[in-house]
């Protein structure tokens, strides 16, 4: 009897908890799908033969996966990309609708959830195992090549597709974002750091540590994984 008398109020403390981190999940996933949706208002460049515009859109994103991780990161753009083709005007020059997937920025665009995925995966690993300068530029490398491998590639194909480029005209149109992802990557990666130096405890996913146990106390190590 006694036994079962204190494991209730234990397990009704293990619900409450597991309950507070969802919704705090669920609030993030919010917050960051409403931050990429105000990344993507500012006025885009169009360059190149099919006027793909250069947007900070893949800045935020980068920024989702960097801090929240690969799913509630992944879930925040899956948000954000559901209700622009839902119709909302979220999406760069305030468009929406089912409509862009017709469009020269098809591509990019359906490449924007497995991008975060991608970083967030690199993210949650890094994190765990670099402090200083290395985890710089563990996160950097990581978010850059997660880019080039993601997103580059399905934004080239889908302006082939649907700019009737071939896909060496497409290759080469979009050798004009390189020089601005390189930046907003390293810009993302700054602030992501910068985020987890204030709240160390963000990557951290209903009880999941972000920092592999070592001998320092876990206070010091997180606060260590998150230094520049």
């Amino acid at each position: 009897m006694s036994h079962a008398h204190t494991a209730g109020p234990a397990s009704a403390k293990s619900s409450q908890a597991n309950s507070a981190g969802r919704a705090g999940d669920i609030a993030l996933i919010a917050v960051f799908a409403a931050l990429l949706a105000a990344f993507a208002i500012m006025p885009p460049i169009p360059v190149g033969p099919a006027g793909v515009p250069i947007t900070l859109q893949t800045f935020a994103i980068a920024l989702c996966g960097l801090v929240l991780g690969p799913w509630r990161g992944g879930a925040a753009v899956l948000l954000y990309v559901v209700l622009g083709l839902l119709g909302l005007p979220i999406f760069s020059g305030m468009s929406g609708g089912i409509g862009v997937l017709a469009g020269p920025s098809a591509g990019y665009i359906t490449s924007f959830t497995l991008y975060a995925l991608a970083v967030g995966f690199v993210a949650r690993w890094a994190i765990r195992r670099f402090r200083g300068t290395k985890l710089w530029i563990a996160l950097f490398i990581g978010a850059l090549g997660s880019s080039l491998l993601l997103n580059h590639p399905l934004g080239i194909l889908g302006m082939s597709i649907n700019a009737d480029l071939p896909l060496g005209v497409a290759a080469v149109a979009d050798l004009a974002y390189w020089p601005g992802d390189i930046i907003k990557n390293v810009l993302a990666v700054s602030v992501a750091l910068l985020i987890h130096r204030a709240f160390p405890d963000v990557l951290r996913r209903r009880g999941v540590p972000t920092v592999a146990p070592t001998a320092r106390s876990a206070g010091a190590g997180a606060e260590g994984a998150a230094a520049q």
